[in-house]
């Protein structure tokens, strides 16, 4: 029977390790945001995103509430504490802080033209 903790971990690593997902990861550092809005500036459908957004939520990265008729998406902070936990396994990794984080997708988003 596989190890829940490591499901977790590959459904982690799995959502990071796309482009459109960090990106993603990087605007709702700013602040909460409609489906729709995460969509925006991205060229592809809002299924598409949704798909995205499907994955980041299965990771335990973001949360979706829905208020009303909108679906809002909210960053989970804590989503990231499995993976650096087996990182510091490793014993030359510190505990992920969020603000290096923060500094790290904000350098994603301007590499992809935004600021």
């Amino acid at each position: 029977m596989p190890d829940p903790a490591e499901q977790r971990l590959d459904l982690i690593f799995a959502a990071l390790a796309d482009p459109t997902r960090r990106r993603v990861l990087s605007m709702l550092l700013e602040d909460d945001m409609a489906v729709s809005d995460v969509a925006q500036p991205f060229a592809m459908s809002l299924a598409a995103i949704s798909k995205h957004l499907a994955v980041l939520a299965a990771a335990g990265l973001i949360r979706q509430e829905r208020r009303g008729r909108i679906t809002w998406c909210m960053l989970d902070p804590e989503g990231m504490r499995a993976a650096s936990v087996w990182m510091q396994g490793f014993g030359q990794f510190d505990p992920v802080d969020l603000d290096d984080f923060e500094r790290f997708l904000e350098t994603e988003m301007q590499a992809w033209g935004r600021e």
